[in-house]
């Protein structure tokens, strides 16, 4: 008789959502989206998780970046924690969603500007603050998935991403399908697990929205969107 074959070992992605950043002042103007570093809490957040992957015992073989600095920061900081001295790489196909002129948009389509593409199940079309669409953002982040996913050089990989990004890739791996989960919440210094294996269907997702500093989230109720809409709208 012959032996049961044994199914071949998934590899691990650990999933980041990069730390706080201060997107507007106090009088609610917009810092440049693309510059932005990470804020106190943001430090502390990267610093955190850097130390649950080290008293996990989690070693990378790989670490990817967006590029924008919110990313490349966090990276840099969990690394540090977890004493790992790796490189990062930068991947722009994994940069957020690109919102458009916060002040183009008109006044009573603000607000689902802000949140519409968080929202339940998302249309393609729906645009994120006048800018780019749902659709266009899937467009370039699941060839990069299934590139990354091709390349057999790694068996644990850090991707340092953003809520946007992250929903698309957890909302892929949740359904197998070109759709994207707007209510995926993602913290910021999150954490989520996803294993892959051989088969491009073979995903399994085994956590998400972990963060070390306050797994429980007692004091979250509101959604990142909504959070920066009030922000925003201070200076309205």
């Amino acid at each position: 008789m012959d032996e049961p074959r044994t199914p071949a070992q998934r590899r691990r992605i650990y999933l980041m959502r990069h730390g706080s950043v201060t997107y507007f002042d106090d009088t609610g103007r917009p810092h440049l989206p693309e510059t932005v570093a990470l804020n106190p809490a943001g430090q502390l957040q990267a610093d955190a998780a850097g130390h649950a992957f080290r008293e996990a015992g989690v070693r990378f073989d790989r670490v990817i970046v967006s590029g924008l600095p919110r990313t490349v920061e966090t990276a840099r900081r969990v690394l540090a924690a977890s004493g790992q001295p790796i490189e990062a790489e930068t991947w722009p196909d994994l940069h957020e969603i690109r919102g458009g002129r916060l002040s183009a948009i008109p006044t009573d389509e603000l607000k689902r500007a802000f949140t519409g593409a968080f929202e339940g199940l998302v249309d393609e079309d729906q645009r994120f603050l006048g800018g780019e669409s749902v659709g266009e953002m899937m467009d370039r982040v699941h060839p990069a998935i299934a590139r990354l996913r091709a390349d057999r050089d790694w068996d644990t990989l850090l991707l340092v991403l953003h809520g946007g990004v992250n929903c698309a890739i957890l909302s892929l791996a949740l359904t197998g399908q070109r759709l994207f989960l707007g209510g995926l919440a993602q913290a910021a210094g999150c954490i989520n697990a996803l294993d892959v294996g051989d088969d491009p269907a073979d995903w399994v997702v085994r956590f998400v929205n972990y963060v070390p500093p306050g797994p429980l989230q007692p004091d979250a109720r509101a959604t990142t969107m909504e959070q920066l809409f009030a922000q925003y709208s201070k200076g309205r």
